[in-house]
């Protein structure tokens, strides 16, 4: 038998009057009703009788089962989700608890809610403040780049669709340099001394595209392409950038280089051929890489692009990182919760693959939220080959949300680990996982305790209150 249970509707019913621009006298002579008893019914000390429910669904022309939604069950699944927050964790919260709060208080519900969207958006804002480390304008040219890139999923459509043109014309000329040749434009090779320690160089008086000699195959075709992305589609780079307004020119700048390279991607890697190969291959990097003529991180990062409307594949997060830690590129195709400031948990697989370079590297992930991931890591090479020239090696990762990830070659549905993820932070400064043995930082709001008589295994313990 179903619980009878009584109705409070005082939020909801408090919007309406709002949303309907009366007063509570002016709604209490609609419903022949005293304006306490108005008063009473949204501030949820009396239940909403089958009466008065019939009263505002005629005086109002609404439908009944909408004022009557079961708002206390959306409460109720909102707050569970809110008290999952390991700083909670200490606390004893049972269901039925959380449900009477939900059902019976309603505004208290909405309260909490609101103050827990506040404490983390504040808290994001602190962490980020803090990382970028004392003197530094938390507006820096960097972050304004990366949040313009997270706000558009890294998908441009015009860009998009505009450089899959331009590759089937490179395609019916015979490549990149012979379509360069039909526009008057030679290609020559060069050693990097000649070019005065340039991987690519435009010589505009010769109509001339120098390239190093000493990049691989798949770096020769992404400069030739990043050099065909400034000049052909240099209109269309801007007009993304044109929209909105950034603190220095210096943000503007790292998003034309950005842009460029986004397009320069999808020169190489045409969408409607790359998304149909994706799937065919289950996104399997390695193969990709040898059917396009790109490198492992070229393809990674294009992996993150795949939004185009009505075509979506697995939406990615992309992270590049060196030996000490240090996050040098982040993209987010998927809106994903690390996208701000992500990355520096050690916990991660890719801050450890540097002991098994050239190896991929999988690992199910679960943020302190609950959300769960599948991330696959590897380290990759950067600079010029040849004896004695600079290279740089760093990893690579891309994460994808754990419903997805059955489309991945890569997982193996019967590997254990897949029910027992590994949990991780967004930053230590945002995680409130108290017993995490790898922590770096104590997290924004808790107090650290002096643990005088005695030492825990993690670096800090912390006040219950």
């Amino acid at each position: 038998m179903a619980e009878n249970r009584p109705l409070y509707l005082g939020p909801r019913l408090r919007r309406l009057r709002r949303e309907l621009g009366l007063t509570q006298q002016g709604m209490a002579a609609d419903l022949a009703i005293s304006p306490s008893y108005v008063a009473l019914l949204e501030r949820n000390q009396r239940p909403v009788t089958a009466d008065m429910l019939l009263r505002l669904a005629r005086t109002y022309r609404l439908d009944m089962a909408e004022i009557a939604g079961d708002e206390g069950e959306d409460y109720a699944r909102r707050l569970a989700e809110v008290l999952r927050d390991p700083i909670f964790a200490d606390i004893d919260l049972p269901r039925l608890e959380v449900a009477d709060l939900a059902m019976s208080f309603p505004g208290i519900s909405e309260a909490l809610l609101r103050l827990h969207q506040a404490y983390v958006r504040e808290a994001q804002a602190l962490a980020e403040q803090r990382s970028a480390g004392p003197g530094v304008d938390e507006n820096e040219p960097v972050r304004e780049a990366q949040r313009f890139l997270a706000a558009n999923r890294n998908y441009f459509h015009v860009l998009d669709t505009r450089a899959e043109d331009l590759a089937a014309e490179i395609e019916n000329a015979g490549g990149a340099t012979q379509w360069l040749a039909g526009k008057g434009v030679r290609v020559r090779f060069l050693p990097p001394s000649v070019l005065v320690d340039s991987l690519r160089r435009f010589d505009r008086h010769n109509q001339q595209l120098l390239i190093a000699d000493t990049l691989d195959a798949a770096s020769r075709a992404f400069q030739i392409a990043t050099h065909i992305a400034h000049s052909v589609l240099r209109a269309e780079i801007k007009q993304a950038i044109r929209a909105e307004s950034f603190s220095s020119r210096t943000a503007a700048a790292l998003l034309l280089r950005a842009l460029a390279g986004y397009a320069a991607a999808a020169i190489v890697m045409p969408y409607t051929a790359f998304a149909r190969a994706v799937e065919q291959r289950g996104y399997d990097i390695d193969a990709l890489c040898a059917l396009f003529g790109a490198s492992f991180e070229q393809v990674a990062h294009r992996l993150t692009t795949l939004q185009r409307p009505g075509d979506e594949r697995v939406g990615f997060f992309f992270i590049r990182v060196d030996e000490a830690g240090n996050v040098s590129k982040r993209l987010d195709g998927a809106g994903f919760p690390f996208a701000a400031h992500g990355g520096g948990c050690p916990l991660w697989t890719v801050h450890q693959v540097f002991r098994r370079p050239g190896e991929i590297v999988t690992q199910w992930l679960e943020l302190p939220g609950g959300e769960r991931f599948f991330s696959i890591a590897r380290t990759v090479r950067g600079g010029a080959t040849g004896h004695g020239a600079p290279r740089v090696l760093r990893a690579v990762a891309l994460a994808c949300a754990a419903e997805h990830a059955g489309r991945l070659v890569y997982v193996d549905k019967a590997d254990p680990a897949r029910e027992r993820p590994t949990p991780i932070g967004v930053t230590c400064r945002l995680c409130q996982r108290a017993e995490c043995t790898a922590r770096s930082v104590p997290p924004i709001g808790r107090d650290v305790l002096a643990d005088e008589y005695r030492r825990a295994a993690q670096p800090y313990t912390f006040a219950e209150s």
